[in-house]
């Protein structure tokens, strides 16, 4: 399970995908799980598409992380996916492919899902999710969660934030993954009031390589990171250029990755976007 690794490595390296829209495009998602597995990820996170259309799909992909490929696969599941006999039935399955990592999300709202049944979902937090899997599962599982350096976006303020974060680690995480940041200042800030605030579980970074201009588009909005000047720059510089572009942004996501790896960090949590020629550049600087 991945907190074992985190026990026993003092910085793990880890990549997410997410499954196919269509289910004729699984063999290009494999293909590309097959290229980031001989780069040597700790574990592989799936994702899956708001209000569990795509849990199994998630599932599938994980499956064949975990026993094709042979490295740890980590689940990602929503409050708003998930009642507790869906969570229940997704359990079975999972112990039946081997799957042990899981990460509880509160999740988006799909634009589907009508208010009643927004408002009356059975975990409404995360931390009621990640209680209700450790109370079925025990030390069996091992349990991830996120968290925001920068603040949830629908927080008040960051110490509203931790406090909440608070809550979802109490109940039961064994570590947290962060969402994407592109100042590492700001993370360092975040350690110290996560230090402050008595959490000491293991953090990994969640680095999103900017490699075309457009990226900071609707996912970087709705994640409320904010863009420093040099990344801007760099950007406004060679966006216009799609080759450049893919040579400055690698080599930022690899700037970024060499000073956490030198204030030792947990963790290195790249979003691939499913592609895995913009990893195996950044491992390359590396």
């Amino acid at each position: 399970m991945i907190k074992d690794k985190f026990a026993a490595k003092p910085t793990l390296l880890s990549f997410e995908v997410f499954p196919p829209k269509k289910d004729d495009d699984f063999a290009s998602v494999f293909s590309t799980i097959d290229e980031l597995s001989v780069l040597g990820p700790d574990f592989i996170s799936v994702t899956y598409g708001a209000g569990g259309s795509n849990s199994k799909k998630t599932l599938e992909v994980a499956s064949y992380i975990q026993n094709e490929k042979g490295i740890d696969a980590l689940c990602h599941m929503t409050c708003v996916g998930y009642t507790k006999a869906d969570l229940d039935k997704a359990l079975d399955e999972f112990d039946r492919s081997s799957l042990k990592n899981l990460l509880a999300l509160r999740g988006d709202r799909p634009v589907s899902m009508s208010d009643e049944q927004f408002n009356s979902r059975e975990f409404m937090y995360a931390n009621e999710m990640v209680e209700y899997l450790r109370s079925k599962k025990g030390n069996g599982i091992c349990i991830g969660g996120a968290c925001y350096p920068e603040k949830h976006p629908e927080s008040a303020d960051l110490n509203t934030d931790i406090t909440n974060l608070k809550k979802k680690v109490d109940a039961g995480l064994d570590f947290m993954t962060t969402q994407m940041f592109f100042d590492n200042e700001l993370f360092y800030r975040y350690e110290d009031l996560l230090d402050k605030n008595n959490i000491t579980i293991p953090v990994t970074c969640g680095i999103m390589p900017i490699t075309r201009a457009n990226q900071l588009g609707r996912s970087v909005t709705l994640s409320g990171s904010s863009v420093p000047k040099k990344l801007s720059d760099l950007i406004a510089l060679h966006g216009d250029d799609n080759d450049e572009m893919f040579k400055y942004g690698t080599q930022y996501a690899a700037d970024q990755i060499n000073d956490l790896k030198s204030h030792g960090v947990r963790g290195i949590h790249i979003y691939a976007m499913n592609n895995s020629k913009t990893v195996r550049a950044i491992l390359d600087i590396l």
